[in-house]
C-alpha cells in the first residue's frame, strides 16, 4: 500500500473533495484529475484499507441481481442499459491497468458459477437462453459429467461459465490506483478522518482530523464504511462482512487439480462462498459471518470458510489455512449500485461484492458526469434509492444475526 508515514499537508481549497480511499475516490480522483480539476482524497485509515485490499480480486460480469430479476423489476431496456454497464465496468479496469502499467496480475479469467443443487442447475439453463436472448451475451453450461474439466470437486451439479470475467490482486491493484491518481495531480491524504461537513454558501466546509479545507463540491466514496457524518447515506447502506482465508502455497500440480483452468468461482447459495487460485494459494472467502470484520468475527470466520473449504475440497483437509483476512461490503436495501446526488452532495455506493469492477468504473462514470453535470442521465441514477422498510434503520446493522439466519433458512429449503 502507499507509504503515508510523512503525511502530506492538507490543501486550503480544491474543487472537489473525495470522500473514501478505495477503488471508487481512487478512480474517480485520477479521471478528474486528468481534467485539470483540483481533487483531494480523505481516507480515515490508509490509502485503500478497505475491502479494497481486502477481497477475493474478482472482476466480474453482472450485477449482484441475476438479470432476469433486473429485467422483471426495471423493464428490458434498463436492464441491457445496466449490464452494459457491468460489461464495461471490466473493461475499464483492464484499460486502467495496461494504460498506468500496474502489476497485479489481470487477465480475463473467465467466471464459473455453480449448482449447489440440482434446481440450481435447472436455473442455469434457462440462464443461458435468456442471457443470448435479451443481452446477445454468450454462457456456457457445464454439465455434472463434464465439471472435472473446471473444477477438482464432485459436491456440484453442473455450473455456468461465461469467460469475460477477470481477476486480480487486489491489494497491487489498489495501489496502482493510488499511484495514477498521484500522476494525474490528485492529492492523497491518509489518517485524515471527515468528522464534519457543512455547507456554507457556494462551497463546503470539510473537517477531518487532520485539519479543514474547502471544496465546491463533495463526493462519498466510503462504500461499507459509510458513516455519521452522511447520516442519510449511511441510513441506506448495510455494511456486511466478508471474510477469505488463503492456504499455504500448493504444489502446482494440486493447484491445477483444484481449478484446471484458473477460474475465479462462486456458488449459488445465499450464504455463498467463492475461491480461486493466486499464487499457488487457494483463496477462499464467503460470508461466514454478516457482522463487519473484527478480530473475533475473523477467527471465527476462518474456522468456519476452513469447513467449508474442505467440504468443497476433501483433498485439502491436510492443508494450512495460512492467512485470515475480512472487510467489509456495502449492501443497499435493493442489492443494487446507487449514484447521485444527495444535499448537494455527490455520492457511488451499494457494490454488494462486485466492487472490483463496479467501483472502480462507477468512480470513472461519476467523476465525468460531474464534469459535465449530467448525473442525472448516468444509468446508476435512474432508479430509486430505498431507505430501511418503516424507518427502522439508523445506520447499526442490528438486524444482521437475523438476516443470516433466514438466508441459512433460505438455502435450506431450496
Amino acid at each position: 500500500m502507499p507509504d503515508d508515514s510523512n503525511l502530506s499537508p492538507l490543501p486550503e481549497k480544491v474543487d472537489v473533495a473525495i470522500i473514501g480511499g478505495g477503488y471508487t475516490g481512487l478512480s474517480a480522483a485520477r479521471t478528474l484529475a486528468k481534467n485539470g480539476v483540483k481533487v483531494a482524497v480523505l481516507e480515515a485509515n490508509t490509502i485503500g484499507w478497505g475491502a479494497s485490499s481486502r477481497n477475493g480480486g474478482m472482476v466480474l460480469t453482472g450485477l449482484k441481481l441475476g438479470m432476469q430479476t433486473v429485467q422483471k423489476k426495471y423493464g428490458r431496456q434498463l436492464a441491457k442499459r445496466l449490464f452494459q454497464y457491468s460489461l464495461a465496468s471490466i473493461d475499464t479496469v483492464e484499460q486502467i491497468v495496461k494504460e498506468e502499467k500496474i502489476d497485479c496480475g489481470f487477465a480475463r479469467y473467465g467466471h464459473l458459477l455453480t449448482a449447489n443443487k440440482p434446481k440450481h442447475f435447472d436455473a442455469l439453463k434457462k440462464d443461458v437462453e435468456f442471457m443470448e436472448k435479451e443481452f446477445n451475451h454468450k454462457v456456457q453450461l457445464i454439465s455434472r459429467q463434464n465439471q472435472s474439466e473446471e473444477i477438482g470437486t464432485d459436491i456440484y451439479y453442473g455450473a455456468l461459465l461465461d469467460e469475460c470475467s477477470g481477476g486480480l490482486n487486489p491489494a497491487q491493484y489498489v495501489a496502482g490506483l493510488a499511484g495514477a491518481a498521484e500522476r494525474a495531480g490528485a492529492t492523497l491524504h491518509a489518517r485524515a478522518r471527515v468528522n464534519r461537513l457543512e455547507r456554507r454558501e457556494n462551497r463546503f466546509l470539510v473537517e477531518t482530523e487532520r485539519g479543514s479545507l474547502s471544496a465546491e463540491s463533495v463526493l462519498v466514496a466510503t462504500s461499507g464504511y459509510t458513516g455519521n457524518v452522511t447520516k442519510k447515506l449511511q441510513k441506506k447502506i448495510i455494511p456486511i462482512g466478508s471474510f477469505i482465508i488463503a492456504t499455504e502455497r500448493l504444489s502446482k500440480e494440486q493447484a491445477k487439480e483444484l481449478i484446471p483452468k484458473g477460474r475465479m468461482i462462486f456458488d449459488a447459495m445465499h450464504y455463498l462462498n467463492y475461491f480461486r487460485l493466486w499464487d499457488n494459494r487457494l483463496i477462499f472467502g464467503g460470508r461466514a459471518a454478516f457482522f463487519p470484520e473484527t478480530m473475533q468475527t475473523i477467527a471465527r470466520s476462518a474456522e468456519i470458510l476452513r469447513r467449508e473449504m474442505v467440504q468443497v475440497y476433501p483433498q485439502l483437509k491436510d492443508t494450512n489455512a495460512e492467512y485470515v483476512w475480512g472487510g467489509t461490503l456495502d449492501f443497499a436495501f435493493d442489492m443494487m449500485t446507487h449514484v447521485g446526488e444527495m444535499d448537494g452532495i455527490y455520492f457511488s455506493l451499494g457494490y454488494a461484492g462486485h466492487g472490483v469492477a463496479m467501483a472502480t468504473h462507477s468512480g470513472k462514470t461519476v467523476a465525468e458526469a460531474i464534469l459535465k453535470g449530467k448525473m442525472k442521465e448516468h444509468p446508476l441514477a435512474s432508479f430509486n434509492f430505498p431507505s430501511a422498510p418503516l424507518g427502522l434503520y439508523n445506520g447499526f446493522p442490528w438486524f444482521l444475526p437475523f438476516a443470516g439466519a433466514w438466508h441459512k433458512f433460505l438455502d435450506w429449503i431450496e
